[in-house]
């Protein structure tokens, strides 16, 4: 039967499925549904349809899902108490002193994921050279009987610098696991670096999801074995893919868990297709949001560092910027008469107007089909037809509301905002990163990216848009060339002045050695070592990579390199070095993709709108579209999954793969 990978991503609208067999590339869009995994085993089966094989012959299957983010936007995760150092209970509540709207005077700092009356303190006392005040046992079961009363689901640890001396969390922790019922969250297990505030409050976050996390992944591993399918792996917000026992112990790894595998997507698919750039700025529009990050050397860009619902969230993960702007995103006038767009979006329940399932909103994708990038002949996710009419008298309303000339001039400011937002997010990950975007390409997917890919590369100046074979469900396709990844911290903080290698390069061994026992193919496992530095006096890192044996003089100048390029400088502070990371990754193959065109790819033509002139304009099927062919824009390419919209001034290539690249014409 050979090799079978069927990957599956969980969108907020639609659930999408990628099936590899024998060089053939099967795709599948499916409604998202409440319980995930039930839209999950339906695109499954219905991949599996469409490629006329037994769910069974399926030889891997791995998954990117919504839900621990969910919980957090939506704040509807566990009930979660948290224990921690006498005298440290309202850390979640302080946070810092950097305030995100320094001149709003009406902002308010978000509710802590643990109210007050679920955190409790314990008397004991641990410094960064150890303990000092062992754990009063009777104190902690205490706490555990009180828990009990209040019914909590989950229970964070987060003692004072346990990162660097966990064994009086460690006792606490397992106290807790004797007595309780419910899962508990460690710091030093969960993120073992300094800072209290974050590892707090990523620890928190961990709990908070946890429970969540369990049960749709054990559910759905249920369904998988019913329907013969293999335990699904599990994309991580690291770009990588783990087991599912993993995940359900780590929930915090999974908190972007569907971006991170369109990045790795595009840059599995679309990173040798540069054309003499930097690299790929990647551009991620589903149904109700876009996500935009870098590829460059064809690898992610990746951080420490995130916020999900104002909530800091420090573990390793894919540097993504997201806006409340996809397709389904409910366009609406504020009170000064604004037109804005999303973050609140329709959903595939009702969804957009021209859905024909109820929404009497306009959304973006209403507004395309009005401007005829998208028709009603057009077939979303191969089997949903378009109202042209539901979608008029919705954008004919919000004319009326914004004073505006008609469902068509609002329809040109609904796409305008939109691409004004997505703009925005894009110069967030280059020029504010001190990248010039000029020198980038763009991968565009996600049901909506192709649609908005080229107007959104004028306004940035950005000359090539690749648009890979799978556009439509790249995020999906991502889980089939995802390797398996595993990552690791420790503070450690000296100067580089007076650090002996020999004990930083024990902290790797260390770490590796934790790492290595965990991976599921050591002897293919490849360790990446790096290092967290900052001049002295700084209270920011950053994170460059290292050799073993660890040299100092080679990583001081590594970091000075780092500096310059981000800040523009090198100072002559000393160096010190803060935290020790290890990644470990199994390496995958990326599956075989053939492209083979059979048939006229002309579909006819229908007017659409660029600038202010109404264009009649050739629509293509791409599935159709023989390797090496150029179409000239405007154009409109239809596929089951997405839409390209090439406006005129712009030239698209077909690759032998199927993957469309559009540059700027010469003429």
């Amino acid at each position: 039967m050979g090799d079978r990978r069927i990957g599956v991503d969980v969108g907020g609208t639609f659930t999408d499925v990628t099936l590899s067999l024998d060089g053939e590339l099967v795709t599948a869009k499916v409604p998202s549904t409440e319980d995930q995994s039930e839209g999950v085993i339906a695109g499954i089966e219905k991949a599996c349809e469409a490629a006329g094989i037994d769910p069974e012959t399926v030889s891997e299957f791995s998954h990117a899902m919504t839900v621990s983010v969910n919980a957090l936007l939506e704040e509807d995760g566990a009930k979660t108490a948290l224990v921690t150092t006498d005298g440290f209970r309202d850390v979640l509540e302080i946070g810092r002193q950097d305030r995100p709207s320094l001149y709003d005077l009406s902002a308010e700092k978000p509710t802590p994921l643990v109210p007050r009356r679920r955190r409790f303190e314990v008397s004991e006392r641990t410094t960064t050279d150890g303990i000092e005040e062992p754990v009063d046992e009777d104190e902690v079961r205490a706490i555990a009987a009180q828990l009990r009363e209040l019914d909590v689901e989950s229970v964070a640890v987060s003692l004072l610098h346990a990162y660097a001396h966990p064994e009086n969390e460690t006792h606490v922790a397992d106290i807790l696991r004797d007595e309780l019922d419910v899962p508990v969250s460690a710091s030093h297990e969960v993120l073992a670096e300094f800072r209290e505030y974050e590892r707090t409050s990523t620890t928190a976050v961990d709990a908070y999801v946890r429970p969540a996390i369990d049960h749709y992944v054990s559910h759905l591993t249920d369904r998988a074995r019913d329907l013969g399918v293999p335990q699904p792996r599990i994309m991580q917000a690291n770009g990588g893919i783990t087991d599912a026992d993993t995940v359900r112990r780590n929930a915090v790894t999974t908190v972007l868990s569907g971006p991170a595998a369109g990045v790795v997507g595009a840059g599995s698919m679309a990173a040798d297709d540069t054309g003499g750039h930097d690299g790929l700025v990647t551009f991620d529009m589903g149904g109700t949001s876009s996500d935009v990050s870098l590829v460059r050397d064809g690898e992610a860009e990746r951080t420490t560092e995130g916020v999900i619902n104002e909530r800091p969230i420090k573990t390793p993960m894919v540097d993504v910027e997201t806006v409340g702007a996809g397709g389904g995103s409910i366009a609406w006038v504020d009170a000064g008469g604004a037109l804005r767009i999303g973050p609140r979006s329709a959903g595939a329940d009702p969804g957009p107007a021209c859905y024909g399932k109820g929404g009497t909103e306009p959304t973006v994708t209403d507004a395309n089909l009005v401007l005829g990038y998208i028709g009603e002949s057009t077939s979303l996710g191969g089997e949903l037809s378009l109202d042209a009419d539901a979608a008029y008298d919705a954008l004919a309303d919000l004319a009326d509301e914004a004073d505006l000339d008609g469902p068509l001039e609002a329809a040109r400011g609904v796409y305008r905002v939109a691409n004004a937002n997505m703009t925005r997010a894009i110069r967030s990950v280059t020029v504010e990163r001190g990248y010039d975007p000029r020198k980038f390409g763009l991968a565009a997917f996600g049901g909506a990216g192709p649609m908005h890919a080229a107007s959104i590369a004028d306004s940035l100046d950005i000359d090539r848009v690749v648009i890979p074979r799978a556009s439509g469900v790249l995020s999906a396709y991502g889980l089939l060339a995802a390797d398996e990844k595993r990552d690791a911290v420790r503070t450690y903080q000296r100067s580089l002045d007076a650090v002996d290698p020999d004990d930083v390069d024990a902290v790797y061994e260390e770490l590796s050695e934790e790492l290595l026992a965990e991976v599921s193919n050591r002897e293919a496992a490849t360790v990446r070592y790096s290092a967290d530095l900052r001049y002295a006096g700084q209270s920011f890192e950053l994170t460059v990579d290292v050799d073993r044996p660890f040299d100092t003089a080679d990583a001081r100048e590594r970091f000075a390199a780092a500096h310059e390029s981000a800040y523009g400088y090198r100072a002559d502070e000393s160096v010190e070095l803060v935290n020790c990371r290890v990644t470990t990754t199994v390496e995958r193959s990326a599956p075989p993709v053939e492209y083979d065109a059979v048939g006229d790819p002309h579909k006819g033509s229908r007017e659409a709108v660029f600038a202010d002139d109404v264009r009649e304009t050739p629509v293509y099927e791409r599935t159709k579209l023989p390797p090496q062919d150029e179409i000239e824009g405007p154009a409109i390419v239809e596929g089951d999954e997405s839409t390209i919209v090439i406006p005129p001034a712009w030239n698209v290539q077909v690759r032998d793969d199927g993957t469309l690249t559009a540059t700027v014409s010469d003429t």
